[in-house]
């Protein structure tokens, strides 16, 4: 059984497109529809149903996609383990990060990472941090550098590098800026603008609110936090940000019975071997958080 055709099996399937996922296999759609037509030859069944630009899995495919990611995520294994014996830090370290995560705590770790071992090629990935945590479970992603889970998700390692406290901020002019102490039920009387449900600093809001949560007006969700700090500071509406990204066109919100604070770090698959340069990478991650204890 060839491998790229699993891999692009793979692909069509978590896209329920042969076009999408020609894209991000860097292949023409005609490419897509042999191999998969060829993997289906090989089988003796159909594991596309093709409505229109549309597929969908069938029986058959349902039942091939997990055993086709622990097909490849087994090769994958056994590829690093002979590649570690050489004990040399090379070849391609595939990470997901979020934004904010890559913008404002990842460029010194990469900055130093790059130095001490040029070469590994890094493969950058930027998604949401819940996105990042599948991806590695999958097998897709080697490291997923996050917002932790609230809860730790089944077959990942997780390992706290930063700490992130978080502030309710509006912006200047809110009415909510001018006042004093606020008590959460004070909140549902304004708009919102919080990252989508599902999300983990989400969660974390709706955990530390609790039966307040029902009563939120939440007028705008995005996932990016830069977005967010941008739509606050113009006055549509209050949100809750790291108090890394706190400036003078916002104001925190004193509501001292939600305490926010969410962890950042390293996610792997516990089951699958990690490659020398993703050993090196937690290795500087590590440094990083040993950097920031002395500092603070």
């Amino acid at each position: 059984m060839d491998t790229t055709h699993l891999k692009t099996f793979i692909a069509a399937a978590e896209l329920a497109s042969f076009s999408l996922a020609a894209e991000q296999l860097y292949l023409t759609q005609p490419a897509v529809s042999k191999r998969i037509s060829a993997l289906e030859g090989e089988l003796g069944t159909r594991l596309f149903d093709r409505i229109g630009r549309r597929v969908s899995l069938t029986e058959a495919g349902h039942m091939l996609l997990p055993r086709a990611r622990d097909i490849l995520a087994e090769i994958d294994d056994s590829l690093r383990q002979i590649a570690n014996l050489s004990g040399e830090v090379t070849g391609r370290l595939s990470i997901g990060t979020s934004h904010h995560i890559g913008l404002h705590r990842l460029p010194p770790v990469l900055r130093a990472y790059t130095r001490a071992w040029p070469a590994v090629e890094l493969d950058l990935h930027f998604m949401d941090s819940e996105a990042a945590c599948r991806a590695v479970q999958t097998g897709r992603l080697e490291l997923g550098i996050v917002t932790l889970p609230l809860v730790p998700l089944a077959d990942l390692d997780n390992e706290r590098i930063w700490t992130d406290p978080l502030q309710i901020v509006a912006g200047r002019e809110h009415p909510l800026a001018g006042q004093g102490r606020i008590q959460p039920s004070q909140l549902a009387a304004h708009a919102a603008i919080l990252p989508a449900h599902g999300t983990y600093t989400r969660a974390l809001l709706e955990a530390a609110i609790g039966a307040e949560v029902d009563g939120l007006h939440v007028s705008m969700t995005t996932n990016y936090l830069e977005t967010i700090k941008m739509l606050v500071s113009v006055g549509l509406g209050w949100s809750v940000l790291p108090q890394t990204m706190l400036s003078d066109d916002l104001r925190a919100l004193d509501v001292p019975d939600i305490p926010l604070t969410r962890q950042l770090g390293v996610v792997h698959h516990r089951q699958r071997t990690l490659s020398n340069a993703a050993r090196a990478m937690l290795r500087q991650l590590q440094v990083s958080r040993d950097e920031d204890t002395v500092q603070t």
